[in-house]
């Protein structure tokens, strides 16, 4: 594991929720411009239609030929209304697995971007198989015969961030947050009060920090000081060397050892011994 992070953390965990929503911050249109060459957008899922608020591409990274998914929250009011303030429908993960099997038979490693606070939770949602979709996501992605790396840029709540961050390597912001479900959320059932949100964010364990100390994240991205939002060109450009190790190790790995790693990982977490 490699933790870019040092020193304790100074901030509480809501504090942490506010920044990775803050609406200067950067977004996932942000980082394709910063980071990646020759991007070529890939549309719908042949079953319904096209889902705005996920986002799917071949691209080139520092050369290479990566195939790129994720959120797409919006800058303004327009483009959130426009994008479902990130929360895709089922349509937006079906048309993801498409481009990652696409990915596997063309042998381009996958690179995610979550950035969402949940799947869209609606009754169309589910009529169309929300839950199936985000299912089908994680049991391909399990077997996947290419490098998958996932890169938490702002929100990752709920099974909305979990479809497209099942992965070999999971970068992740100082300041962005992953969890089982919003604070929101979680207060809402825990205490059946989302106003006790700030409360829930604190027995959460959802920063970057909590996650690296289990192991869940394996590389902490430093953010420019008060935010990524303050210097987002800054902020994009950290990511780079950390992706490039990222992939040079796993692109030398064999398709063998790299499900076989992944395998180990994920059986790994939640595990406890006794003393």
């Amino acid at each position: 594991m490699s933790v870019n992070l040092t020193g304790e953390d100074s901030l509480t965990p809501w504090q942490h929720v506010e920044i990775a929503r803050h609406p200067k911050r950067p977004h996932l249109q942000d980082f394709i411009a910063g980071l990646f060459t020759d991007v070529f957008e890939l549309h719908g899922d042949r079953h319904f239609g096209d889902d705005k608020a996920l986002f799917t591409a071949i691209a080139r990274f520092e050369g290479i030929a990566v195939t790129v998914g994720g959120h797409i929250k919006g800058s303004d009011l327009n483009e959130n209304i426009s994008c479902n303030f990130g929360m895709s429908h089922p349509e937006g993960y079906r048309k993801f697995i498409r481009l990652a099997k696409q990915a596997e038979k063309f042998g381009r490693p996958v690179i995610t971007f979550i950035d969402t606070p949940g799947a869209y939770p609606g009754a169309d949602a589910e009529e169309r198989g929300q839950g199936e979709a985000i299912a089908r996501c994680l049991f391909e992605l399990s077997g996947l015969e290419v490098p998958i790396i996932a890169v938490v840029i702002g929100e990752g709540g709920s099974g909305g961030a979990l479809a497209l961050s099942l992965a070999d390597h999971i970068i992740i912001y100082e300041h962005a947050i992953y969890s089982v479900l919003s604070p929101e959320g979680f207060a809402s059932i825990l205490w059946k009060d989302p106003k006790r949100a700030e409360e829930a964010s604190a027995v959460m364990k959802l920063t970057a920090l909590d996650l690296a100390s289990f192991g869940m994240a394996d590389t902490v991205i430093t953010e420019p000081e008060g935010g990524a939002h303050g210097n987002p060109s800054r902020a994009i450009e950290a990511l780079r060397p950390a992706l490039k190790k990222a992939l040079s190790g796993l692109l030398l790995l064999d398709t063998p050892s790299l499900l076989k790693a992944r395998y180990t990982r994920y059986r790994g977490f939640g595990e406890q011994s006794e003393v």
